[in-house]
């Protein structure tokens, strides 16, 4: 039976200022995290919506158009799309 993979980790230093690692220890404890968690997932959260952020569509004129009227268009009626729109919200029970 083969050995499972070990995953090769790299070490990042960081130098930043008493106050806001203090800011960070913070928000870590308060998610029971230690700093390097919460540091990671706070990065890897930030790098995922950076390049979510700049997704490009290449579209010729006719495809835009189409998606622009995708966009505009009022959703289809369906039981689900009802139910929310009179469904109190839960501020106003």
């Amino acid at each position: 039976m083969a050995a499972p993979a070990q995953t090769r980790r790299t070490l990042i230093n960081l130098r930043v200022a008493p106050q806001d690692r203090d800011l960070i220890d913070r928000a870590a404890a308060a998610l029971g995290k230690n700093r390097s968690e919460f540091m990671m997932d706070a990065s890897r959260q930030a790098a995922e919506d950076a390049l979510l952020d700049r997704n490009l569509l290449h579209l010729d004129a006719r495809a835009f158009g189409a998606f622009l009227a995708a966009l505009d268009a009022p959703p289809a009626p369906n039981e689900a799309l009802r139910r929310l729109m009179t469904t109190p919200a839960p501020w106003d029970k």
